[in-house]
């Protein structure tokens, strides 16, 4: 190996460590700023009767989802500052609309399915970061059981079968713990090449991968909640 592929391989090295912890650090940021957007919803029964009472809840999904759509493609155009901001936005919407979970679920159950779930996301990501396996063939079939996902879960809307939902949910966490994984491993060439020198593709890139580790997380917790959270009496 000689002078200039060393060169290139700590470059790139670097590169990767400095986008992967903004990656990370943002993510951080999302889940403590939904988790206290959460907290203060569930205990404020104003708040709780005006964003879930009506048309609201529609709207307010509505919201969340065209935001992320739009922070999806047209985070290349925004600046640092409003791709921040809108990123902060989401991440409240995101805790208002699960606010209910910390009524419906024990705070204890809560805090432990969280760290469980943490320690999950974390194990999986590591592996992502340090397979040399290539986990693209992954991305179709996970893919295929995210929308598995949501079909079950609009038909037992209507069914209302515990049995399925017990089925959905782990379901949902093997899809889920290979998308932490496979996105964690995408991310992570994407840092390879990453722009050191240009401080704004680094924050939308960043941002970017934020809200997919941020998303699988999110998921992740609430799948697992379902299986083993205890429910207020």
């Amino acid at each position: 190996m000689d002078y200039n592929q060393t060169q290139s391989i700590a470059k790139s090295r670097s590169s990767t460590a400095v986008f992967m912890q903004q990656v990370y650090l943002w993510m951080a940021a999302a889940l403590c700023v939904t988790a206290a957007s959460a907290y203060f919803t569930a205990s404020s029964e104003a708040m709780l009767t005006a964003v879930f009472s009506g048309f609201t809840p529609i709207i307010l999904i509505a919201g969340i989802f065209g935001l992320v759509m739009y922070l999806s493609f047209a985070m290349h155009k925004l600046s640092p500052a409003v791709a921040t901001s809108l990123y902060i936005l989401y991440a409240v919407l995101n805790g208002i609309f699960l606010a209910p979970i910390v009524l419906v679920y024990t705070s204890a159950s809560i805090a432990k399915t969280f760290i469980i779930t943490a320690g999950m996301f974390a194990g999986m990501s590591v592996y992502g970061m340090t397979t040399k396996k290539d986990l693209t063939g992954w991305g179709s079939f996970l893919i295929m059981g995210l929308w598995g996902l949501i079909l079950a879960s609009i038909v037992n809307i209507f069914m209302k079968s515990s049995m399925m939902d017990f089925v959905i949910s782990i379901v949902g966490v093997i899809v889920f713990v290979g998308l932490t994984a496979y996105d964690t491993q995408k991310l992570k060439e994407m840092g390879e090449t990453a722009p050191l020198h240009d401080s704004v593709a680094i924050r939308r890139g960043a941002l970017l991968g934020a809200i997919t580790l941020y998303l699988d997380f999110i998921n992740l917790f609430l799948y697992m909640l379902r299986l083993f959270g205890d429910r207020r009496s």
